[in-house]
C-alpha cells in the first residue's frame, strides 16, 4: 500500500475511533441530562400547582382538573400521613403499585418502573405547613428517549461529515506530504541508473527539502567519486606503467647489448631509481588502503600541539633550505589533540612539502582553537592553486604542477578524517595556497 493510503487510513482510523469514543460518551450524557432537565421542569410546574392548592377541597380539584386539560401533564396527589391517594391523572393500579413498590418520599429515585416502561419521577413537598400532601409528576422516559434519539442522530450527521470533510482535507495533506517524496525516489532512480547530470531539484519544504539536499549532494559526491575513479584508474595505470616500461627498456638495452660501459650504468641507475618510484608508489597504494579498512592501523594519544608542528619543521627544513624557503610556526603551548601523532606528521609533512615547492620564499603555519577544535593552517607565497583544481586536490593520482605520485594529499585527507577531522584548501593572505585542518 502506498504512503499516501496508509497515513489517510491511519488518520481516517484515528479519527473514527475518536469520534466513536466521543458519540458513546455523549449518547449516555445526553440522557442523563435530559433527566435532570426534564426533573427541574416538572419541579417548576409542581410549584406552579402548589401556588393552586393551598387548600384541598372540591373546588381546588376541579381547578386542578381544569388545568390539567390540555395539558401533557401526569401526576398524582399522594397523602403519606393517611396513606392515601387524593387525585391523579394517571391509571389508578399504576399509582398503587408505584406507591406500592416505591418509598414516595425518597428524593433519590428518580426512575420508576412501571410494565409499559419506566417514568422519570419529580417530587413537590407539601404545599402548605399543617398538610401531609405531597405532589408527585412523572413523565415517560420514552419521550426523553426519543429526543435523545433525534438529538443523536443529527449528531451522527454532524460527525459523518464532519469525517467525510477531514478525510478529504487528510487525502490533500497527505498528498501534498507525499508528492516529494514520490519524485525524490525517482530522483534516487536516477542516482542508481548513475545518471547524474539528470538529478533535478524538488519542491519541498521541511525535513524533506533537508532530505533532498543530503539526496543532491549526495548525487554531486557520488558523480565526483565515480569520476575520480576512473580517473584514479587511468592515472593508476599511466603512473605504474611508465616506470615499468623505463625499466623494462634499460634492461633489455643491457641484456641485448645495446648499452654498454657507461651507458650500461647510467641505464642501472635509472633502473634503481624508477623501482624507488614504483616502490613509493605502491607503499603509498597499499598506505591509503590501510587507512580505508584497517582499524588497528590508527594509534590515537594524546599530544601537544606545539611538539607536533615543531617535529614537522624540523623534517622540513632540510627541504626549505633547498629551495631557500623560510618556516614560520606559531602554536599555543598548551594546545592538545587527541590523534595518531606519526600519522598526524606524515600528514603535515605532505602538505607542508607541497608547501615548500610551490612557495617563493615563505611558508608559515599557525594553530588556534576555535570553539572545541584546533585548526591548524599551511600557508605560502606562491602561486597559489587554480580554482578547477581544488574540487579534485585530494582526489588519488590528481598532480598539481609540479606534483611527483598524486598521492600524497589524498593521503592527508584520509589520516586527517580519520583523525575526526577535516580539511580544506583555498588562498591565504600570502598570495598562495592556504590548507586548514581542523579537528
Amino acid at each position: 500500500m502506498k504512503l499516501q493510503y496508509q497515513l489517510t487510513a491511519a488518520f481516517t482510523g484515528l479519527l473514527v475511533i475518536i469520534m466513536s469514543v466521543a458519540a458513546i460518551t455523549i449518547y449516555s450524557l445526553i440522557l442523563n441530562l435530559l433527566i435532570q432537565d426534564e426533573q427541574v421542569e416538572l419541579e417548576a410546574k409542581g410549584n406552579l400547582l402548589v401556588n393552586l392548592l393551598n387548600d384541598y377541597n372540591y373546588e381546588n380539584v376541579q381547578r386542578l382538573n381544569l388545568l390539567l386539560q390540555g395539558q401533557e401533564i401526569q401526576l398524582f396527589l399522594y397523602n403519606k400521613e393517611n396513606n392515601q391517594l387524593l387525585f391523579t391523572n394517571l391509571p389508578v393500579p399504576l399509582v398503587e403499585n408505584w406507591i406500592n413498590t416505591y418509598d414516595v418520599t425518597n428524593d433519590k429515585e428518580e426512575i420508576w418502573k412501571a410494565d409499559n416502561g419506566s417514568y422519570v419521577v419529580s417530587r413537590v413537598d407539601s404545599y402548605s405547613q399543617q398538610s401531609q400532601d405531597e405532589l408527585i409528576l412523572v413523565t415517560p422516559l420514552e419521550d426523553l428517549q426519543a429526543v435523545q434519539q433525534t438529538f443523536f442522530n443529527r449528531l451522527l450527521v454532524v460527525f459523518l461529515v464532519g469525517i467525510v470533510i477531514a478525510v478529504l482535507l487528510s487525502y490533500l495533506l497527505t498528498r501534498r506530504l507525499v508528492t516529494p517524496l514520490t519524485r525524490l525516489k525517482y530522483q534516487l532512480k536516477k542516482i542508481e541508473n548513475r545518471q547524474f547530470d539528470e538529478v533535478e531539484e524538488i519542491h519541498a519544504t521541511g525535513e524533506i527539502k533537508e532530505v533532498e539536499q543530503s539526496v543532491l549532494e549526495m548525487a554531486n559526491e557520488l558523480s565526483r567519486y565515480i569520476q575520480s575513479q576512473r580517473q584514479f584508474f587511468q592515472n593508476a595505470s599511466h603512473e605504474l606503467k611508465t616506470p615499468l616500461m623505463t625499466i623494462q627498456g634499460y634492461a633489455e638495452g643491457i641484456r641485448d647489448g645495446v648499452f654498454v660501459k657507461e651507458e650500461s650504468d647510467r641505464g642501472l641507475d635509472v633502473i634503481v631509481a624508477e623501482i624507488a618510484r614504483l616502490k613509493k608508489i605502491i607503499n603509498e597504494m597499499i598506505l591509503l588502503a590501510k587507512l580505508d579498512s584497517e582499524e588497528n592501523i590508527y594509534r590515537e594519544e594524546l599530544i601537544k600541539v606545539n611538539d607536533l608542528l615543531k617535529l614537522t619543521v624540523e623534517r622540513a627544513l632540510p627541504l626549505a633550505n633547498d629551495q631557500q624557503v623560510t618556516i614560520t610556526q606559531n602554536a599555543p603551548s598548551d594546545m592538545t589533540l587527541y590523534v595518531d601523532k606519526e600519522k598526524l606528521l606524515q600528514a603535515m609533512m605532505n602538505i607542508i612539502s607541497n608547501a615548500i615547492r610551490h612557495a617563493s620564499s615563505n611558508v608559515a603555519i599557525h594553530a588556534e582553537e576555535s570553539g572545541d577544535s584546533v585548526n591548524i593552517s599551511i600557508a605560502d607565497d606562491g602561486k597559489g592553486i587554480s580554482e578547477e583544481l581544488m574540487p579534485h586536490l585530494f582526489h588519488r593520482f590528481v598532480k598539481g604542477e609540479g606534483g611527483e605520485t598524486g598521492l600524497g594529499l589524498a593521503i592527508s585527507r584520509a589520516i586527517v578524517e580519520r583523525s575526526g577531522g577535516t580539511i580544506t584548501v583555498g588562498k591565504s593572505d600570502l598570495g598562495g595556497a592556504l590548507f586548514t585542518i581542523k579537528i
